[in-house]
């Protein structure tokens, strides 16, 4: 008995007629890489896939080949839940090279120079990342007994002035959930390594405006910091004075409030 002819292989290949459908609807995949990042930033927290997905208006499919080729890159990474996307190093190198560029970056420098002229001590010009805190620009003091922090240091959240700041501006379920996340390490005996003690400080740093460094990340090291806030009223960077112990006390420190907040006001234009 002859044996049935075997059907064309080729009938049925429809796969790759869908990209160019979607690329239509939804732009191209570049756009589409840049729309995902951009939400993810906008955010500030971690999405699932069904989340980037259904807010961007793309399969689940192309979602995930989008985030597995921003994983691949550095551009995404993934969260503590491994279901969730985050910002990742490569993303936030290019926000921190962006900042940094130009001409905008000059005159930020500058109102940090003339900040350090009035104040007599260092100042810097910090912003969030992550769960620290990372120094955007920093301009020294000329004295021989002083700390050096490299543009693009990180330092931690629960002892420093400008991380402190930063937990204290948060939506509180935001910060709680970060403070009970922080590792809380001991660097000095001043540091808060209690999470209420830590929230009571935030409180307070809320209804007082500025925050304060007191020997907690080093010691013999005192600092104070503000708000940067943008055009929308939303804190984007902070600015800080610090100095040893020696030179300038809790109190000093303090007396160069309206100073800073002068500074900050100059910067929050310049963001």
């Amino acid at each position: 008995m002859p044996r049935a002819a075997r059907a064309p292989a080729a009938v049925i290949p429809a796969v790759p007629a869908a990209p160019a459908v979607e690329e239509s609807a939804s732009g191209s995949s570049a756009e589409r890489s840049l729309r995902l990042l951009a939400l993810l930033a906008n955010e500030g927290r971690a999405l699932t896939l069904a989340e980037l997905a259904a807010q961007l208006g793309l399969p689940k499919g192309t979602a995930h080949r989008i985030c597995t080729q921003l994983l691949a890159t550095g551009f995404l990474a993934r969260d503590v839940d491994e279901r969730s996307f985050s910002v990742g190093p490569a993303l936030r190198k290019l926000a921190f090279d962006t900042l940094n560029h130009g001409v905008v970056r000059g005159l930020r420098h500058e109102v940090l120079s003339e900040l350090v002229r009035k104040v007599g001590e260092t100042c810097n010009l910090t912003t969030l990342d992550g769960a620290q805190v990372l120094y955007l620009d920093r301009v020294e003091a000329q004295w021989p007994l002083r700390l050096t922090l490299d543009v693009g240091s990180h330092v931690p959240l629960h002892c420093t002035a400008s991380g402190k700041l930063f937990l204290a501006q948060m939506p509180k379920t935001a910060r709680d959930a970060l403070i009970d996340n922080l590792p809380l390490e001991r660097m000095t005996a001043n540091t808060i390594t209690k999470a209420d003690a830590l929230r009571t400080e935030c409180d307070e740093i809320a209804k007082r405006g500025y925050s304060r460094d007191r020997e907690e990340f080093i010691a013999g090291l005192v600092a104070v910091a503000v708000p940067v806030r943008d055009a929308a009223g939303d804190v984007r960077a902070a600015l800080a004075v610090h100095a040893p112990t020696a030179r300038m006390s809790m109190e000093d420190a303090v007396k160069r409030i309206d100073a800073l907040k002068a500074a900050a006001g100059k910067m929050s234009g310049l963001l």
